[in-house]
């Protein structure tokens, strides 16, 4: 029965027991936990129970009641799992370390940090003594939640009471320190994590070099890696994925290279994601040919081209403006069973506004539309544009409002794409003021140039009322500082445009474009 159970066979273990009844043979107490712990383990809660029940002269033990909590707390139901802890207690029996284990993962799993911290001073106000897991569990909890301060304070306890932490423990630690930043501390956590005998694995390694690869500190990443190979650490592909994206990234390709030449020396088996890393920096270097060269060397290893292949290559010829290889790209990989999708779609819409082949762009844009696909503005921001620049803002909006209603919501660059039309557009400028409201009130602020366009027109206009009441919404939604704002107002208020203008040009300028 543990053989099956063991092989995940839980079925496979009733039909033993089932066969062990037929032939005479009592179960015991042994062979019941056996059964209640595989049921346990695979959720399936009710039948442990039913078959507990139905069991005649069968009384359950602390292992019943491990597996029983083990498995509640292992399928989210911790409020049953800690009921169950209390019944155990009124029935006399001692908790050990397994089942506060269990009841501690539970509550972590579900982010009930303080819940389970406090089942840990319960498990220690009984004499139950934590374990590594114990505090691993909790350590990589508290990381995973931002509170890295109070994982390395729990370390430090650890430490003191004279637990050592092993390979889990650092991990978790240096995870969290990556995650926040803190890489010089994660830097001095791995040295003191040799110094003190536990080996670094893998797992360390990939949390570092990708951590050093995101700050483009490449030259302390590929010194890892070099110390990677030379103390016989299992060599991992994502450890070089990662080398290889940030060498590219840098433009450092001919090392992204020679990375790649390495794995297949090193016997590390290139992926999909490694292909495609070093295609997109050869399309991004501008070596194009080199990059369907390496396409053809992804089929022969028996690697199948996929979307992020193809708009590589697709990226480079739209942005070359050949427009026809382009199009031969995204044919090619219907032909080979990759279906493109709405980025794929977009990228050559977006090349085809660029080469000046707006009306074809349009006519792609239905054509996708007719396929079922749910556009996006990825796909309509091109089209919105090339329409602006060409002084057809009617049809530029008239665009939009089917993004809207039709397609994936604006971005703010939908928005700020057609007010610039707007402004510069030379249409009502009623029609301006109204859209510059809606964007506002949508979160998205105007870039200045266009505004000041608008703000030159009002005032010829003698309309510097709706001005004041803009720049007023554009304070207001753009969050500026009770001293920004005097200033602007200040300005406004002895109708001194051009200098209020300037003002809010300048603070503009230094709040980064975003939504609110």
């Amino acid at each position: 029965m543990q053989g099956f159970i063991e092989e995940g066979d839980v079925d496979g273990a009733l039909r033993i027991k089932e066969l062990m009844v037929e032939s005479g043979c009592t179960l015991t107490t042994v062979s019941v936990n056996v059964l209640v712990n595989g049921l346990c383990r695979e959720g399936r809660i009710e039948e442990a129970l039913r078959f507990i029940y139905d069991e005649e002269g069968f009384s359950p033990d602390q292992v019943t009641f491990n597996a029983l909590v083990s498995g509640l707390c292992r399928t989210g139901h911790i409020k049953q799992g800690l009921e169950m802890m209390d019944f155990m207690l009124e029935k006399g029996f001692d908790l050990d370390v397994y089942t506060y284990n269990s009841l501690i993962s539970g509550l972590c799993k579900l982010g009930e940090i303080e819940e389970a911290v406090e089942i840990l001073n319960h498990m220690v106000s009984r004499d139950c003594s934590p374990n590594t897991v114990t505090f691993n569990t909790l350590i990589s909890t508290l990381c995973k939640e931002n509170h890295v301060e109070a994982a390395t304070e729990l370390a430090r306890v650890l430490t003191s009471k004279g637990f050592l932490p092993d390979v889990c423990t650092f991990n978790s630690l240096i995870q969290g320190l990556c995650l926040t930043s803190n890489r010089e501390i994660a830097m001095e956590l791995f040295e003191e994590m040799k110094d003190k005998g536990c080996e670094p694995d893998e797992f360390t390694y990939s949390i570092l070099i990708d951590s050093l690869c995101s700050d483009k500190r490449l030259k302390q990443a590929l010194r890892l890696l070099k110390e990677m190979e030379k103390c016989g650490c299992a060599r991992n592909v994502v450890v070089y994925n990662t080398l290889i994206d940030g060498l590219c990234k840098s433009n450092r390709i001919e090392e992204a290279e020679d990375i790649f030449d390495q794995m297949e020396m090193l016997g590390v088996s290139r992926s999909s994601v490694t292909y495609n890393t070093l295609i997109n920096g050869l399309c991004m270097s501008k070596r194009v040919e080199e990059a369907s060269h390496l396409m053809d060397h992804m089929i022969m290893e028996g690697l199948k081209p996929d979307k992020f292949t193809y708009t590589s290559m697709l990226k480079y010829f739209c942005h070359q403006g050949d427009i026809k290889k382009a199009a031969d790209i995204v044919q090619n990989m219907t032909l080979n069973g990759c279906e493109p999708d709405i980025v794929t779609y977009g990228t050559l819409i977006l090349g085809l506004c660029k080469a000046g082949r707006v009306e074809i762009a349009h006519k792609l844009l239905r054509s996708v539309q007719m396929k079922g696909m749910v556009l996006t503005p990825h796909a309509y921001n091109p089209v919105i544009q090339a329409l602006c620049r060409r002084k057809r803002t009617n049809e530029a909006m008239r665009l939009f409002r089917e993004m809207m209603e039709k397609g994936d919501p604006p971005d703010a660059v939908s928005y700020k794409i057609l007010f610039r039309g707007l402004c510069n557009g030379g249409g009502p400028i009623q029609e301006a003021v109204d859209f510059t409201v809606e964007m506002l009130e949508n979160g998205v602020l105007p870039e200045f140039p266009s505004f000041g366009f608008l703000a030159e027109g009002l005032c010829s206009l003698s309309m510097e009322g709706t001005l004041v009441e803009l720049i007023n919404m554009v304070m207001e939604k753009g969050r500026f500082s009770p001293s920004e704002t005097s200033i602007v107002k200040g300005f406004l208020k002895i109708q001194k445009f051009n200098d209020a203008l300037a003002n809010l040009g300048a603070i503009l300028d230094r709040k980064r474009p975003r939504r609110f």
